[in-house]
């Protein structure tokens, strides 16, 4: 299943499935450094989201980080889930801190949007990411995307569908 946004802001077509994922690194929540190339040798779910401690943003992945189902699909299928957003280090490791977030939370904050805009998902006009998950497999390509609205919540059924169709 794959959304198409609504927005005219994005910087370019968002990646489709078949499309090598952009090998970058950033910065976790902790200051560590984390690329997407760290993450091959296993499937990986990324997850961006537009803003830390926004309510559709919380309510998403305090889902995402409280479902003992995905947890259970995450394991089975060797998957790590990572959540990305144009937010300061700092802010992601309150909002981390706050929500109990124990999954890596990207900062995209510097060169601004850079991953995101590589994922063809930078809303240029908000300064933040669409509302867009990727499944990447083991070698990095990108498996399933959905996209959505700036105001239109994923659930983890969605998330669920996309690590139950790979393995």
């Amino acid at each position: 299943m794959r959304h198409r946004p609504t927005s005219d802001a994005l910087t370019s077509e968002p990646l489709g499935v078949g499309a090598a994922a952009p090998d970058l690194t950033l910065r976790d929540q902790h200051g560590a450094a984390l690329g997407l190339a760290d993450l091959r040798g296993g499937p990986a779910l990324v997850v961006f989201y537009p803003y830390a401690f926004s309510g559709v943003c919380t309510s998403e992945l305090r889902d995402l980080a409280r479902s003992a189902e995905l947890a259970t699909a995450l394991d089975r299928t060797g998957a790590v889930l990572v959540g990305v957003s144009c937010d300061p280090v700092f802010t992601q490791r309150a909002f981390a801190d706050a929500e109990g977030l124990d999954f890596p939370l990207l900062s995209d904050f510097w060169p601004h949007g850079a991953l995101a805009a590589a994922f063809g998902v930078l809303d240029a006009k908000r300064g933040c990411p669409r509302r867009s998950s990727f499944l990447l497999d083991a070698d990095g390509v990108v498996r399933w995307a959905l996209h959505h609205g700036m105001g239109e919540p994923r659930t983890v059924t969605q998330h669920l569908a996309a690590l139950d169709a790979v393995g």
